[in-house]
């Protein structure tokens, strides 16, 4: 299936035309029969000589239904632009064309309908050449009179040459956008819902969140054309009925997406084109903001202008916009393009790359203009001379920016919110599902060293930098990547960072931790370079323990000895962590190399032996032999065995 939309003039004939190929009525109400002039969007098809089935949107001309007409024409790809012969290009014709080229739509037909009551020579030629100067380019032109039935048949082999250069659509497997433009309640049926599926795959008992509500449906029932299917892919006209929700809730301009591939966002930045028949329009504070069949109104904050020579000084709201010329990809030359933060008032579900249409409905003249979204989730612009920043950066972006253009930007994001963004191609993840931009990554690898280094020269008895420190002093998103970033000279110790030092490094064979403790806060080093890691005053306290220890090695200090050095608890796990103590408990210590002076000693015991045993061959107290006893077993040294007793282990 194919779809087009009507566009042109009131009362320049469009309905009349959809009538004669179709032979359906695409006027709904009433109202619009018996005025002669469509209001609202209507629907029609027909069957090509190809054998391929085109839909037709039906859109109104009349000024006053614009955001109607704009409903109707922003998911086609395709438009049949409609002039009168006996009419000629009139003002909403102006404004069909300026909205036809804000979409960037590239493929279209012109119909010069009544040709029978005038010559439609002096329409064409005025038609082509203000097509030309637009996305559409130059386009084939058809003279018809639905009355008379002339060039209907060159119109319907116009029609079939238009649809087979149409580009495939993205494929089934493309997220599922379906814009709602109609909406009403069948008894026994509940809710049905219409509109124009651009890509993607609609099934029956799907699933698919109402947006901007977030509220989960399930398709019912599904029709295309007045047909039931089981399965629709875009490009199609569809009908859904939908499960679990109740009458009135469903209306235009709301969307069925697929759950987590839309980003619903209330904030953007995008990149406004303007014509170079308007190279310096005035962006009025607020704006009407149109996709697919949705409006809201947008907050605008002007950030600046891309020259062709750099870029230029912020616009404020109600300034021109810059006048610089840049060339559409086969289309006209554009003005310079204008940057702007929008805050919608309403959130939309949205993509980058998207495009969307601006428009101004107080202004005197034509004001609609096309936007490019950049950036579905942009970051705050806090500082000053942050608006003229995005600009910069922004301005090197394609119109659909690719996963390094936003990682360049935000530095740091999850893979999901970047699918959620319509992106592709994913770098491989640096931690889980967070990918990182790789200079920054590189920076934040470079930085932890440094932050680990000044967090533990400013509490040098700590034993470590948090990795909650870390991640806050390197303004990380969460601590799950912190371990990501640690190595080389940086060690992570549980919850903790500390500079890798070769003179706390642990000898060849450890002899274990207490619970929660590495072999490294344990090792033996004696060097002077372990002791300067510690403060002059701690330093010299330990020294003294080692003193104390020289000549008895296992009468560890007493607490009244720990208290009169100055060496709390804190103090001591420093000195272990630096390899100058051998913490056997929280306020027993002895020198390093103890654990495996005690196992020589043990070894010329009878095994298995009993703690009083050990703790008479080791001359110590019970205050000290029981903490080292369970200190070895832990380390595996020794074996506890039933009713008190150890041994060596092989």
């Amino acid at each position: 299936m194919y779809v087009v939309a009507t566009a042109g003039h009131v009362d320049h004939g469009k309905s009349t035309l959809v009538r004669a190929l179709t032979g359906m009525e695409p006027d709904r109400w009433a109202e619009e029969r018996r005025r002669g002039m469509t209001i609202d969007l209507g629907y029609a098809w027909m069957t090509l000589s190809t054998g391929e089935r085109l839909a037709f949107v039906d859109v109104p001309g009349h000024e006053r239904f614009v955001p109607n007409m704009l409903a109707g024409l922003g998911p086609v790809p395709a438009v049949l632009f409609i002039v009168a012969a006996d009419g000629g290009w009139m003002p909403q014709s102006a404004e069909h064309l300026a909205a036809v080229d804000a979409l960037g739509v590239r493929h279209g037909l012109l119909v010069v309908t009544r040709c029978d009551l005038a010559d439609p020579g002096p329409a064409s030629r005025q038609a082509q050449a203000e097509i030309a100067r637009t996305s559409l380019g130059a386009v084939e032109a058809i003279e018809v009179s639905a009355v008379t039935g002339q060039g209907l048949d060159e119109l319907r082999a116009a029609l079939a040459r238009l649809v087979a250069s149409l580009s495939p659509a993205p494929g089934d497997e493309a997220p599922v956008r379906l814009w709602i433009d109609r909406s009403f309640t069948i008894r026994g049926a509940g809710t049905v819902v219409t509109g124009t599926l651009p890509a993607g795959t609609v099934r029956n008992n799907q699933e698919l969140l109402l947006s901007p509500s977030g509220r989960s449906v399930r398709v019912r029932g599904l029709e295309a054309l007045g047909e039931p299917a089981d399965a629709v892919t875009g490009v199609a006209r569809v009908a859904l009925n939908l499960r679990g929700i109740p009458a009135g809730v469903t209306e235009r301009g709301m969307a069925l997406i697929e759950p987590g591939r839309w980003t619903l966002t209330a904030e953007i930045d995008v990149r406004i084109t303007t014509a170079a028949a308007d190279p310096r329009p005035r962006f009025p504070p607020s704006l009407l903001l149109h996709i697919g069949s949705a409006r809201t109104q947008a907050h605008v904050r002007l950030l600046g202008t891309a020259e062709p020579d750099g870029v230029g000084e912020p616009d404020g709201a109600g300034e021109p916009a810059g006048d610089a010329d840049r060339d559409g990809e086969g289309g006209p030359r554009r003005s310079a393009a204008v940057y702007a933060r929008l805050r919608l008032r309403e959130p939309l579900p949205l993509h980058a790359g998207d495009r969307v249409i601006l428009r101004d409905p107080g202004a005197a003249g034509l004001a609609i203009y096309g936007a490019r979204v950049l950036d579905p989730f942009p970051p705050p612009l806090a500082k000053r001379g942050a608006g003229a920043a995005a600009v910069r950066e922004l301005a090197a972006w394609p119109d659909v920016p690719t996963a390094a253009d936003l990682l360049a930007r935000h530095k740091l994001l999850r893979a999901p919110q970047l699918a959620a963004a319509g992106i592709g191609g994913l770098p491989a993840p640096v931690a889980g599902d967070w990918l990182a931009d790789p200079a920054h990554w590189a920076w934040l690898r470079a930085e932890l060293p440094k932050a680990v280094a000044a967090f533990c020269a400013r509490d040098p008895l700590a034993p470590g930098m948090p990795a909650e420190a870390a991640r806050a002093a390197l303004g990380l998103p969460t601590r799950d990547l912190v371990p990501a970033l640690a190595g080389g000279d940086v060690v992570l110790d549980g919850a903790y960072l500390r500079i890798f030092s070769k003179q706390a490094a642990p000898e060849a064979v450890a002899l274990g931790p207490e619970a929660g403790k590495t072999a490294g806060d344990q090792a033996p080093a004696t060097s002077p370079a372990a002791a300067g890691q510690l403060p002059a005053r701690i330093a010299d306290a330990v020294a003294a323990v080692l003193a104390d220890l020289a000549g008895d090695p296992f009468a560890a200090p007493d607490t009244e000895r720990l208290r009169e050095l100055g060496l709390d608890a804190r103090a001591l796990a420093a000195a272990a962590r630096v390899g100058l103590l051998l913490r056997v408990a929280d306020l027993v210590v002895l020198a390093p190399g103890a654990d495996k002076q005690a196992a020589r000693v043990l070894a010329g015991l009878d095994q298995p032996f009993t703690t009083s045993q050990a703790r008479q061959a080791l001359r110590t107290s019970r205050r000290v032999a029981i903490p080292l006893l369970e200190y070895l077993d832990r380390a595996r040294v020794t074996e506890r065995l039933p009713g008190d007793l150890r041994r060596l282990r092989a």
